[in-house]
C-alpha cells in the first residue's frame, strides 16, 4: 500500500512536467515547420538569401524581428527583410516587386490550404462509423 502512494505521488508530480516537455517540442517542431514554408514562399517570390556569415553579421541577425516580414527603407528604397536567426542563420531581402509576390504566393497557398482541409473534412464526414465508405 505504501509503494502504490509513492508511485502515484511520483507519477503525479513527475507527470505535468513531461507534459511540457511535449508541449514544448511540439510548439518548436510546428515553428519550424512554418519558418521553412515561409522561407520557401520568398524564394519563389525572388527574396534574395544573405546568410550570417560572420560573427558580426550574427549578432546583426540577431537584433532583428525573427521571422517576421519588415519593411526597411535603404538608401531611400524600400526593402523588405525577414530574419532567421535560428533555422538557417540568414535574412532574406526583397524589393517592393518580391514583396507584392511574395504576398500574392501567401495568400495562394492559404487558400489551397483551405481547400485542402475541405476536401479533408468532406472525405471524414462521407466515412460512416466503420471506418470505410462501404460500411465494413
Amino acid at each position: 500500500m505504501v509503494r502504490m502512494r509513492e508511485m502515484i505521488r511520483w507519477t503525479t508530480a513527475i507527470l505535468p512536467f513531461v507534459a511540457l516537455g511535449l508541449g514544448v517540442t511540439g510548439c518548436a517542431t510546428i515553428r519550424a515547420h512554418q519558418t521553412v514554408e515561409t522561407e520557401q514562399i520568398l524564394d519563389a517570390a525572388g527574396f534574395q538569401v544573405k546568410p550570417a556569415d560572420t560573427p558580426e553579421e550574427l549578432a546583426r541577425l540577431q537584433t532583428q524581428t525573427p521571422r517576421k516580414v519588415v519593411r526597411d527603407v535603404r538608401d531611400g528604397q524600400p526593402r523588405y527583410v525577414y530574419a532567421d536567426p535560428e533555422t538557417c542563420k540568414c535574412s532574406y531581402v526583397g524589393d517592393e516587386q518580391s514583396y507584392q509576390k511574395f504576398q500574392e504566393l501567401r495568400l495562394q497557398k492559404k487558400i489551397a490550404d483551405e481547400q485542402m482541409s475541405a476536401a479533408h473534412a468532406n472525405w471524414e464526414a462521407s466515412m460512416n462509423w466503420w471506418g470505410t465508405p462501404w460500411g465494413w
